[in-house]
């Protein structure tokens, strides 16, 4: 073998190659002893002179080491440096310096594993005493850095500026005009126990907050939810002294350490007076004195004990315990009178209850307080305007209206200082002309105007007439009030839900305003499967129209043209209930306005429901504006101590029916003004579209008209404010009955004619392409069918493809005697005012003697049995409806 291929010598003696050629040098056939075991130096790391024998098993590599660690709990023992078996010391790879020691030991250096990131109790301890140290030194801090409020430093509150449309001035409300601090002294036993007992029954015994109730506030702050205040007395006193209502953790916490220093500093009989001297009572009143002068035109020290109960269940919050009414639908003077009395009640038992009023006394108190009239020094509609932007500014804000009364904010309104000026003035024309309380006390009392006007372009509202002003008395805005029936204006509503959803005659397909429906009187209403709609009586449901004539089969442009019910009643049938709702909504009518009585009714076609005149307005603005649909508006932006805020962008359009849909809208109600019952607007000098609406009983009528600059609706009713109910207006103004075409039409044209001269020369309406499938069903039977109605339906007249500008067909002429306001009758034709009222005689309360049986969420009429077998007629209101 060569000598390049020859293997090195090798070491005699040690070595691990040598352990193991001795290791196998066993005899054969034997198992070879372990490591060790033989005694031999090269089989040993070294002796263990604490073992038995001097002798120590080794370890039989790097993974044995570890396990051996794991079974005894720790690391195995080193050899100590210079030892046999040990790293020579101070040098080699075993040689290491000391550890140097970490402030915090973590991860453990000391542990290997899940147990490194185990903190020792030491760490914790540690920790936990930093932690709290620390919120000790910053609520030290806190403590020392805020001073204790002073109720004379609120008084100096600002007002809030609420400017028209062009920046000017319209009113400015809060501040200081109305507060006036009393001492201690001053303030009734009564109130104080009356408070503590409704907000704080643990008051004299609290540390002055509610640790739960903070930390409810800013869960809730930080999950965007819903702010909430301090709910101990002294957490509202200190909020109270606050100018700054944003809803803020720094401000909650500042809160928080001023309450302490509050509790620490003062007694709790200060705290109580000052927060009685800081609290917003409603109408402007800030403090105790101030509430007792405006509700019961006495001194605070001289208020009753039933007088001091109110004012206690007031501070729940003016906006909707006040009885004279607040801002928002839900915050009118019915509804307010209501919780303030419930509220007033609940109190004295409470009273009773936590020991602050004796059984005895409780049971001698009985009769709720008399108010004093309301002082307001808003004039005119400004107080109406300005409730209207503030609810709107505190809803963009999330502020409540009490929050936002505190002041401090620039409001620039959109409404026109020169349209309300002219809206105002149309309607105390008419009012001065038309009404005589002298001459007829009982028929022209409690009759009520309100109108709104909306730039169809913007949604913005520009004008409104919401009474005759808080100055006199009135606090309920007549153009944003809910509760008066829209009548026949809500018949477009119906027809534009046609055009867009179709029929189940036409399978889905737009319908036509050249359809043809039965417009007899008493027509039996049918379901989607041809079956009769049964009433309450068991009978078939017949609709009324106002008068008896026969119409015969008439396109739905000629019905809306006449205002007649029966054609409407039963497309809303076909259509679907539900379809109507949902383009009502698109249009802008709130789901609360449906009228929930009739929610699946025939007669919620026929204008049941209850919108506001702002909301009115706004919907046929869609119409004018080729269907882009905006929301309604009335702020333009807010400024807070000179600073814009933000949330104030004008609505985005929103396309809620097609362009077409909305012109053959205004093409129909074209012919509305110019051959129906809107003629008393149409000399008005440019094009105009617009409906007339009645109602059963004749409690509401409404004519609801635009252009392409300007929406308007006017409304006019009759309500018994101690009833809260609508009365009918038969007899008013010497007239036997008042229709939409009447009274409201005139407010309308005396107003627009002067609203849009600001416009230069009006822009035309577009025109209206041919539209939807034309149908020609047959007729129903009436009950007692006459020679005329016999010719009207057996007459087949050629159906009209388009809509068109026709004249109308003759009409039946009224009477030619007329008295004044009796436009029904002028110059022996139906002018302005053969309104068949959209509920007239019958459509409110769906018919002549029954009412149709309500169907279920499903649409199915379960409630009547009709002899086919279902059981139920059929679907009621179709396949949705």
């Amino acid at each position: 073998m060569s000598e390049h291929r020859r293997k090195p010598p090798q070491p005699q003696g040690g070595g691990r190659a040598a352990a193991r050629r001795g290791q196998s040098g066993s005899s054969s056939g034997r198992r070879a002893a372990p490591r060790g075991a033989t005694g031999s130096p090269s089989g040993s790391y070294g002796a263990d002179p604490y073992r038995q024998g001097g002798e120590e098993r080794p370890y039989g590599g790097r993974a044995e080491a570890r396990r051996a660690a794991q079974r005894s709990g720790g690391r195995r023992r080193a050899a100590e440096p210079g030892r046999r078996g040990g790293p020579p010391a101070g040098r080699g790879r075993g040689a290491t310096a000391p550890g140097r020691k970490r402030l915090i030991d973590y991860p453990r250096a000391d542990k290997y594993g899940w147990r490194r990131w185990v903190p020792s109790w030491k760490l914790v301890t540690g920790l936990f005493v930093g932690f709290v140290g620390s919120l000790i030194a910053v609520a030290g801090v806190g403590y020392a850095w805020v001073d204790i409020p002073k109720p004379q430093n609120t008084a100096l509150a600002q007002n809030n500026v609420f400017l028209w449309s062009d920046g000017t001035q319209m009113a400015a409300t809060g501040g200081q005009t109305n507060r006036q601090i009393v001492s201690d002294a001053q303030i009734p036993k009564d109130i104080k126990n009356a408070v503590v007992a409704a907000e704080n029954a643990s008051f004299y015994r609290d540390k002055g907050v509610d640790p739960m109730g903070i930390a409810r506030a800013v869960v809730n702050m930080a999950r965007g939810g819903e702010t909430q205040g301090g709910s101990t007395i002294t957490q509202q006193y200190v909020k109270n002294t606050f100018l700054s209502q944003e809803q803020t953790l720094s401000r909650k916490f500042k809160e928080l350490f001023i309450s302490i220093k509050v509790n620490q500093k003062l007694s709790k009989d200060d705290i109580l007076a000052g927060y009685l001297n800081t609290a917003y009572f409603g109408r402007n009143a800030y403090g105790i004195q101030a509430a007792a002068q405006a509700y019961f035109g006495v001194d605070a020290q001289n208020l009753s004990t039933e007088q001091c109960v109110f004012l206690a269940a007031v501070l729940k919050g003016p906006n909707f315990y006040n009885p004279d009414g607040g801002v928002g639908s839900a915050a009118t003077p019915e509804a307010n009178t209501k919780r303030a009395k419930e509220r007033w009640s609940w109190i004295l038992d409470r009273m009773v209850e936590v020991d602050r009023m004796t059984p005895e006394k409780r049971a001698k108190i009985t009769t709720f307080p008399k108010l004093k009239v309301k002082q307001s020094p808003l004039t005119g509609q400004t107080g109406y305007l300005v409730d209207i932007a503030k609810e709107y500014a505190a809803k963009k804000l999330g502020l409540t209206a009490d929050e936002l009364d505190r002041g401090g904010y620039t409001i620039k309104t959109t409404f026109d200082r020169k349209k309300v000026q002219e809206l105002e003035a149309a309607v105390k024309k008419t009012q001065k002309s038309f009404l005589d309380l002298k001459k007829r006390p009982e028929q022209d009392k409690y009759v009520q105007f309100g109108a709104a006007s909306v730039d169809p372009k913007t949604g913005a509202i520009v004008a409104i007439y919401g009474g005759d002003g808080y100055d006199k008395g009135h606090y309920t805005n007549n153009a944003n009030t809910t509760g008066v029936p829209v009548g026949s204006t809500w018949k477009p509503i119906v027809l534009a839900s046609a055009m867009q959803y179709g029929t189940y005659q036409t399978g889905g397909e737009p319908l036509s305003p050249m359809a043809r429906y039965n417009g007899n009187d008493l027509v039996v209403i049918k379901n989607q499967q041809g079956d009769p709609i049964m009433g309450n009586d068991g009978k078939p449901f017949r609709q009324k129209n106002e008068d008896p004539t026969a119409w015969g089969m008439v396109t739905l442009k000629k019905a809306m043209e006449r205002s007649i019910n029966t054609p409407f009643a039963q497309l809303g049938i076909d259509v679907g209930l539900s379809k109507t709702r949902k383009t009502a909504e698109s249009l802008g009518i709130l789901e609360e306005s449906f009228d929930k009585g009739n929610l699946n009714n025939v007669s919620f076609s026929l204008g049941t429901s209850t919108p506001s005149a702002i909301r009115m307005a706004d919907a046929y603005a869609t119409f004018a504006n080729e269907g882009e649909h905006f929301e309604p508006y009335s702020v333009i932006d807010v400024k807070k101590n000179g600073v814009l805020l933000d949330g104030f962008e004008k609505p985005k359009g929103s396309q809620a029916l097609e362009a077409n849909i909305a012109n053959n809208i205004t093409d129909v109600l074209e012919n509305v003004v110019q051959h129906g019952t809107g003629t008393r607007v149409k000399d008005i000098g440019f094009p105009v579209a617009g409906k007339t609406g009645t109602t059963d009983k004749n409690k509401s009528a409404w004519f609801v008209g635009y252009t392409r600059e300007l929406s308007t609706a006017v409304t006019l009713f009759r309500t018994d404010p101690a009833k809260g109910e609508l009365l009918s207006m038969n007899g008013v103004g010497g007239v036997p009955s008042i229709h939409g075409g009447d009274i409201p039409a005139q407010i309308w044209k005396d107003y627009m004619s002067e609203a849009e001269k600001s416009f230069g020369e009006p822009e035309p309406f577009p025109e209206a392409e041919p539209i939807g499938k034309i149908i020609n069903p047959s007729p129903s039977p009436t009950p007692t069918p006459s020679t005329t109605e016999t010719e009207e339906e057996e007459e087949t007249p050629s159906p009209d493809p388009t809509p068109s500008r026709t004249q109308p067909e003759p009409e039946p002429t009224s009477s030619d005697t007329c008295k004044p306001w009796d436009f029904r009758c002028k110059n022996g034709s139906t002018d302005g005012g053969n309104d068949s009222g959209g509920t007239d005689d019958g459509g409110t309360d769906g018919g002549v003697t029954t009412s149709p049986t309500p169907t279920s969420s499903d649409g199915t009429n379960r409630g009547s049995t009709n002899g086919n077998g279902n059981g139920s007629g059929g679907f009621f209101g179709g396949s949705t409806g």
